[in-house]
């Protein structure tokens, strides 16, 4: 059975308590972008929530329905390649839960860092995403800790609200593009979309590196690929979510493959023409968007900066390459 999505109620429910910690990020129509893909680019600045991302409107709204089920645990455990661990501790710190959160080895310093800010206890087990996950799991069902999975349908409740947010307040967009990670922002896209009925078309956006979802989508199951990218860590999945591609299949317009030179590139021109931080998987979507510009002139284009939490040293190799 396909995943029930959050209905507008729903979203606008979770606006309520995501907005307990922190209000609306922007969006903008950053005028050199628009110039670079020769028609109107928006940008959704979710690099501008608490976390520098928008994983933790998932992770409130998440704890806020197993509070109101009155399930909540002692612990949570989780995996994550940063930005998701980031919004399970934000929110766990707000319930007074403890939480752990497994992270591949080699993985970055400051979204580690970031975590362990927020009370995270952390633990390193494995070379990707997927071993990390697998090892979670494994703790969850020894420690008799609650598992927090990456896709959720409590997730999906906050995650949606920023693309409602988006969807209200640019109703003229035509198409936006929405890396692929997990799922969660993909599939929030989608709910947004239905729950308003707005026309725009939805392009996911995967790493040329890590085409788990692309190759999934093509042939309508879970496809296993290597994870080989070395700068959009956030999509860096090695096996993708079968409840997440049904939501996926019959949605998504396309899907667009973008490689680590063209991330880099968008990275930079982000820096330069908003003077705005993308991480890797943050700057996929104004790459894939760039990549198709021929087919957009004339239309209405949404791009997302999603994350903008890169280690320093990758940025500052990516502008001066």
């Amino acid at each position: 059975m396909p995943l029930q999505l959050p209905n507008l109620p729903d979203i606008e429910a979770a606006a309520e308590v995501v907005y307990h910690a922190f209000q609306a990020t922007p969006q903008y129509r950053w005028g050199t972008l628009s110039q670079r893909l020769g028609t109107d680019c928006w940008v959704k600045h979710e690099n501008h929530t608490p976390v520098g991302a928008f994983k933790i409107r998932g992770g409130l709204t998440y704890f806020d329905q197993l509070r109101q089920r009155g399930d909540m645990p002692r612990e949570v455990i989780s995996a994550t390649r940063g930005n998701h661990g980031q919004s399970m501790g934000w929110a766990a710190r707000a319930h007074g839960v403890a939480c752990s959160i497994v992270v591949p080895r080699g993985n970055s310093t400051e979204k580690n860092d970031a975590m362990r800010a927020l009370g995270v206890q952390l633990i390193e087990h494995g070379e990707d995403f997927q071993a990390a996950r697998e090892h979670a799991m494994h703790l969850a069902a020894e420690r008799g800790a609650h598992m927090v999975p990456s896709y959720h349908k409590d997730l999906l409740r906050g995650v949606s609200t920023y693309w409602w947010e988006f969807f209200r307040a640019v109703p003229q967009l035509d198409v936006v593009y929405v890396p692929i990670g997990q799922g969660s922002g993909a599939c929030s896209a989608i709910a947004a979309k239905l729950a308003l009925g707005h026309r725009a078309r939805i392009v996911g956006v995967v790493s040329a590196h890590a085409t788990t979802y692309a190759d999934s989508i093509a042939v309508g199951r879970v496809v296993e690929s290597a994870v080989t990218t070395e700068l959009a860590d956030g999509m860096a999945c090695r096996v993708a979510d079968a409840a997440a591609l049904q939501v996926l299949i019959p949605h998504l317009d396309h899907v667009v493959k973008v490689s680590d030179s063209e991330v880099a590139q968008a990275m930079r021109w982000l820096f330069a023409d908003t003077h705005n931080v993308a991480e890797g998987a943050g700057a996929a979507s104004f790459a894939a968007a760039w990549q198709e510009r021929d087919r957009l002139q004339g239309q209405v284009v949404g791009t997302t900066l999603c994350g903008g939490n890169v280690d320093s040293a990758t940025f500052a190799k990516v502008l001066t390459s």
